[in-house]
């Protein structure tokens, strides 16, 4: 993948409106791998100078409306980054409830349950895979309606789901979809709004600002 120029659109400019998706920086738990569901974590340092590196990719951009998850997480990334001013806390783009699984690194959850998988079989005492599509296609509606290009601030599970919605898939398809803290992500539209698009994903180019 092409390093972006800094200040411009990872997306092709055009008439339609795209919708910008951005994982939160790293935490302590993304780290290690850990779910990190509702746990409310901070930053680390590391996170925060990404989302730093976030400002100067998306800052220039003509974004109309920002929506942020109510988790500290996402809304420190998207203050760092610029839009905290404009952002409106969305109660859909919650990570995923992982119950049970909370805190545990999958490694650890496929020694107990051998061939788990999250966007197919849920976490028990947490969210299923048709309560988190339930909140993607709310989310698919909202940006729908939306005439201006769109930022959203959340966590990587639920971002995933919202991919997987906004293209008409089952959110199983989601764990095809990697993405990684701090990353830059398109959806958008073909020809017309009849053709929904994935433009860009997982897009991390503007990190090598920081170095290795």
């Amino acid at each position: 993948m092409s390093v972006p120029t800094r200040h411009t659109s990872p997306c092709a400019l055009g008439e339609l409106p795209f919708i910008y998706v951005v994982r939160h920086g790293e935490t302590a738990w993304s780290h290690t791998g850990q779910h990190t569901g509702r746990t409310d974590l901070e930053l680390t340092e590391k996170g925060v100078a990404a989302a730093h590196a976030l400002r100067l990719r998306l800052g220039a951009m003509p974004i109309e409306h920002v929506f942020v998850s109510p988790l500290r997480r996402a809304r420190q990334t998207c203050e760092l980054a610029g839009f905290g001013d404009r952002a409106r806390t969305d109660p859909d783009l919650l990570e995923w409830d992982y119950g049970e699984y909370e805190g545990r690194r999958t490694e650890e959850i496929l020694r107990d349950r051998p061939g788990w998988e999250l966007f197919r079989d849920g976490s028990p005492g947490g969210e299923t895979p048709e309560d988190v599509t339930r909140r993607a296609d709310r989310i698919v509606e909202r940006m729908l309606s939306l005439d201006r290009a769109v930022i959203l601030f959340s966590s990587g599970h639920i971002l995933r789901a919202l991919a997987a919605r906004w293209l008409d898939f089952p959110i199983s398809i989601a764990a095809k979809l990697q993405l990684s803290t701090a990353s830059v992500s398109c959806l958008g539209y073909g020809h017309d709004r009849a053709e929904r698009a994935l433009h860009t994903w997982n897009d991390t180019g503007h990190l090598g600002i920081l170095g290795s």
